[in-house]
């Protein structure tokens, strides 16, 4: 069988793949704009909290952390019992959580990175205005930041699609699960393991190329 049949399969798979990643991206960078904030902050009992957390999620495998969610919080009767458990004892939710939370502790770093990078000069000419620090944190900084922190926010877009192979591990039929169910049918490994890797590798030259668009557009509008 050409492995050309196999593809309406895997485009099943890549769609959930797809999802799975906007959906932690759009969570995680949620999350990473609070904690950024958290850690700009001169309050310790804010600070040292988000800085011990971003540390262990850092520190940790993602499969591990998936576990943690997927397996481990289900071990717990009043989590069983609350309300949280509708959306605990989905697989999917469950992955998008545990993508979101690893996403949002790079994020996190980045962003304050960023931040901290903004021209001392711009911030003067704001306060010279008589901004206040959430105006000015909103309209100047926050936007600067972002140009910034994009170069290297694409890796961590291209990390994420690759790291939703893993939710496989815990039931979803992802691009990688749809993979594995057809190698344990055909035995035909190789040649469609190099598929999927084919896959992600045009849809990761696709997240480069558009953010690459992006960050050409805004040097071109600043440079106006």
């Amino acid at each position: 069988m050409s492995l050309y049949s196999y593809l309406p399969q895997l485009a099943n798979g890549l769609g959930l793949t797809l999802i799975l990643t906007i959906s932690a991206l759009i969570l995680g960078a949620f999350l990473a704009c609070l904690m950024a904030l958290g850690l700009l902050s001169n309050r310790a009992y804010i600070k040292r909290p988000i800085d011990i957390w971003v540390f262990f999620i850092r520190g940790t495998p993602v499969l591990v952390q998936i576990f943690l969610i997927y397996f481990g919080l289900g071990q717990f009767d009043w989590i069983r019992l609350s309300p949280l458990w509708v959306v605990l004892q989905s697989p999917f939710a469950c992955a998008v959580i545990a993508l979101a939370i690893n996403t949002s502790a790079y994020t996190t770093v980045l962003l304050k990175g960023a931040i901290q990078s903004v021209p001392e000069g711009e911030i003067m000419a704001c306060k010279a205005l008589g901004m206040s620090s959430p105006l000015m944190m909103r309209r100047i900084v926050f936007p600067r930041a972002l140009r910034i922190a994009l170069p290297a926010y694409t890796n961590e877009v291209i990390i994420i699609l690759k790291t939703t192979s893993l939710a496989s591990t815990i039931t979803l039929l992802d691009l990688m699960g749809i993979t594995n169910q057809m190698i344990a049918n055909t035995y035909q490994t190789i040649p469609l393991l190099c598929l999927a890797g084919a896959v992600y590798l045009v849809f990761n030259a696709s997240i480069i190329y558009v953010f690459r668009r992006i960050e050409k557009s805004t040097n071109d509008y600043l440079s106006v």
